[in-house]
C-alpha cells in the first residue's frame, strides 16, 4: 500500500513558494499599470521562452517591433530561475508558462495579474482563458492547446477504436507478448494518460466551491465511479494486454516500429511517430464508455506579466500581439503547438483527432494542491495493476492527498 511518510517533492516546492510569496512585490502598487491607459512606451520588452519556441517566438517579437518601435529580446530561459531573478532585477517582462503552474507563480507573487476587455477577449477558447484563472483573477494570455488522444496504426487497426470495448477486442486480437505485439498500450503508471479511463463511470479530482474555483477538501477519486476505471486498468493487465513496468520509451519505440495496434499519447509525439509510420498513422479522439467520451486533462501554455515589469501594460500588449490569430496560426505552422483560439482553423488530417479530443478536455486544474495529487495516484495505479483491491488502495491515496494539502494550510 501507499507510503504515507514521504514528503513530496511538490510538498517542498511549495512550502518554499509560501515563503517566497511574502518576499514578493506589492501587488496594489504594481498592478495599476495592466490596467491603466496607455503609458509611455519602453525601450525593449524581454521575453522568457523555452529552446524550442525563442526562434518562432523572435519572429513575431520582430513583427511586434516592426509595428511598434519596442524592441523584443526573447532569451531561452527554461533552466532560469525567475523566483530568484526577477526580485533581483534580470527577470522577464513577460514569461512563458503552463497553466499548471501559474497559481503557484502567483502565489511566488511573479505573476502579475491581467485585465482584458471584452474585444481583447474575443477569439480565445474560453477553456484556455479558464485554464489561467485561479480564484477569479486572470494570470495568463492562452498561446496553444494540447491534450491526449488514441493514435493508431491503419495497417494493423484500419478504423480506430470509438468505445472501451473495442479496444479490449483490439487488444484480445492482436496481442502476443512472446512476439512483442500488442494491440493497445497506455502508460498505466501514470496518472495523466490513464485519467480519462479512470473517471470513464465519473470521478474527478477536486470539486468546485461557491466561488467557481477548487475545494480542496472535496476529492473524488475515491469514489464508486473512479473504482470501476480502475477495475477496467486492472483488467488489460489481468488479461496480458498491458506488460508490467512499461515505460514510454519502450510502448513509442514498440508503436514507431508497427507492433502496436493503437496507444495513447499527445501532439508532442507525432514527428516521432510519423518518421517511424508515415502515412500508417491515424490519431482518433478517446473512445467512450457507456456512451460518453471519454475526458482527459487540456494542457494550456500562454504567457504570464512578470509582477516585476516596469512594463506592465506593454508587456500586457506584446502578449496579446504573440497570441493573436494570425500569429497563432503562424506559429502552428513553425512549433506545431495548436492555437488557443476559436477563430484559427488548422487543416490538419493527423492533428483533428487531437482537436476533436479537446472538445471533451478539462484544464488539468491550476492550484498548487494539484502537485499533491500526481505521486500517490500514480503509487496507488501501480498497486491496481498488480491486483490490489482498487478501492482500499483509492481511498487510501485520497487520505494521503488530504493529508498533504493540509500541511499546505488547506484549500490552495
Amino acid at each position: 500500500m501507499l507510503n504515507k511518510s514521504y514528503v513530496s517533492a511538490g510538498f517542498l516546492i511549495l512550502v518554499f513558494s509560501i515563503f517566497l510569496s511574502a518576499c514578493g512585490p506589492q501587488r496594489e502598487v504594481t498592478q495599476n499599470e495592466v490596467t491603466q491607459g496607455e503609458p509611455e512606451k519602453p525601450e525593449e520588452l524581454t521575453l522568457w521562452a523555452w529552446e524550442d519556441t525563442k526562434a518562432a517566438f523572435q519572429n513575431i517579437g520582430d513583427k511586434y517591433t516592426e509595428e511598434t518601435g519596442i524592441k523584443v529580446n526573447v532569451v531561452a530561459a527554461e533552466n532560469a530561475d525567475i523566483s530568484l531573478d526577477a526580485p533581483a532585477g534580470r527577470g522577464p517582462d513577460l514569461f512563458y508558462e503552463t497553466h499548471d503552474r501559474i497559481g503557484d507563480a502567483y502565489l511566488q507573487g511573479l505573476a502579475a495579474e491581467i485585465e482584458l476587455t471584452d474585444e481583447q477577449l474575443k477569439g480565445y477558447q474560453e477553456s484556455a482563458m479558464e485554464a489561467f484563472t485561479v480564484d477569479g483573477k486572470l494570470l495568463g494570455i492562452p498561446s496553444s492547446v494540447e491534450t491526449i488522444g488514441l493514435f493508431y496504426n491503419k495497417e494493423l487497426v484500419p478504423d480506430p477504436p470509438k468505445t472501451i470495448k473495442d479496444i479490449n477486442e483490439i487488444a484480445e486480437q492482436l496481442t502476443n507478448a512472446d512476439q512483442k505485439e500488442f494491440g493497445f498500450l497506455n502508460i498505466t503508471s501514470d496518472f495523466y494518460p490513464t485519467f480519462p479511463f479512470l473517471t470513464a463511470a465519473g470521478g474527478y479530482v477536486f470539486g468546485e466551491n461557491e466561488q467557481g474555483g477548487y475545494d480542496t477538501s472535496d476529492i473524488g477519486l475515491a469514489s464508486d465511479e473512479v473504482v470501476e476505471g480502475a477495475e477496467i486498468i486492472h483488467s488489460w493487465h489481468e488479461n496480458g494486454y498491458i506488460p508490467e513496468s512499461l515505460t514510454y520509451d519502450v510502448m513509442n519505440g514498440l508503436f514507431r516500429d508497427g507492433k502496436v495496434g493503437a496507444i495513447i499519447s499527445g501532439p508532442w509525439g507525432i514527428p516521432d511517430f510519423e518518421k517511424g509510420l508515415g502515412d500508417k498513422l491515424g490519431i482518433a479522439p478517446l473512445p467512450t464508455y457507456n456512451g460518453e467520451h471519454l475526458q482527459s486533462f487540456l494542457g494550456v501554455k500562454g504567457f504570464a506579466v512578470s509582477e516585476y515589469s516596469e512594463s506592465k501594460y506593454w508587456a500586457k500588449d506584446l502578449g496579446l500581439f504573440m497570441t493573436n490569430a494570425v500569429n497563432s496560426k503562424s506559429l502552428f505552422e513553425d512549433t506545431k503547438r495548436l492555437p488557443a483560439r476559436e477563430d484559427v482553423s488548422i487543416e490538419s488530417e493527423l492533428y483533428q483527432g487531437i482537436q476533436e479530443q479537446l472538445q471533451h478536455a478539462k484544464p488539468t486544474p491550476n492550484i498548487p494542491a494539484m502537485a499533491q495529487v500526481w505521486e500517490p495516484m500514480g503509487d496507488a495505479l501501480v498497486f491496481i495493476t498488480q491486483g490490489e483491491n482498487p478501492k482500499e488502495v483509492l481511498e487510501e491515496a485520497e487520505a494521503s492527498i488530504k493529508e498533504q494539502i493540509s500541511l499546505l494550510g488547506g484549500n490552495n
